[in-house]
């Protein structure tokens, strides 16, 4: 089972809210997810995100791979 560390689109048309989840890369982007650990919304300002550290850095030590967006908002959020 490939498992991803990606977001999940939510909220309204034109109104983007994304939540970060760990999922099999076989599902579909808003389908199915194992597990919810944070969540990002680029329409306020500054953009907020909000992660749990420690299960990101559990499910990334177990081998889930996160997405080139996800990345970088670990990154910029001093998870990675």
């Amino acid at each position: 089972m490939a498992v991803k560390i990606r977001l999940r689109r939510m909220g309204a048309k034109k109104a983007p809210f994304y939540r970060i989840v760990v999922a099999d890369s076989r599902y579909p982007r808003d389908g199915r997810f194992i597990e919810e650990i944070g969540y990002y919304n680029p329409l306020t300002e500054p953009a907020t995100v909000k992660v749990d550290a420690e299960k990101a850095k559990k499910w990334i030590a177990n081998g889930a791979q996160p997405t080139d967006t996800v990345k970088a908002l670990f990154k910029k959020n001093d998870v990675l």
